[in-house]
């Protein structure tokens, strides 16, 4: 299969949306394509995150990576969150996330940062198996705290 990545702009705000609003199906969140549209463009238009995503040949959306810049005060160094990893279901199995995630390593490397930082779901077993084989490691001396100012 012939995967091309790309890093979206506003002029493939509607290609991410359509796979976001399919990753948001993914983690049981309704479908709502312009409630997806419109958060994909406030991110591009905005510059508050990256976004890189695969197509094939024929110009078909596979799937998709989105980066969000934050910093590490503790080793006083960028750090790039990789918030949203989704692969199209019939394009997986292909390479896609695995070329998404070296694209997505790449360009936090041109751009000086320490590390990358990433959080995915306990049963999310597949998404675990590749995350390890490319290096990352699980982090275990932390724990996550959510705090949900939309309540109700």
């Amino acid at each position: 299969m012939d995967i091309q990545v790309h890093r979206a702009d506003a002029t493939h705000i509607d290609q991410v949306a359509s796979l976001f609003d399919a990753y948001r199906g993914f983690y049981g969140q309704p479908s709502n394509l312009n409630q997806s549209r419109h958060f994909i463009a406030e991110r591009i238009t905005r510059d508050e995150s990256v976004i890189f995503f695969a197509r094939d040949a024929a110009g078909e959306a596979l799937g998709f990576v989105q980066l969000f810049p934050t910093f590490s005060s503790i080793d006083a160094h960028r750090t790039w969150l990789l918030g949203d990893l989704f692969t199209a279901p019939a394009a997986r199995g292909r390479g896609v996330a695995t070329q998404l995630m070296n694209t997505a390593r790449s360009f936090a490397l041109l751009t000086g940062a320490k590390g990358m930082v990433l959080e995915t779901a306990t049963d999310n077993h597949q998404a675990q198996r590749l995350y390890e084989s490319l290096g990352y490691v699980r982090e275990t001396g932390y724990y996550t705290y959510c705090l949900d100012l939309k309540q109700g």
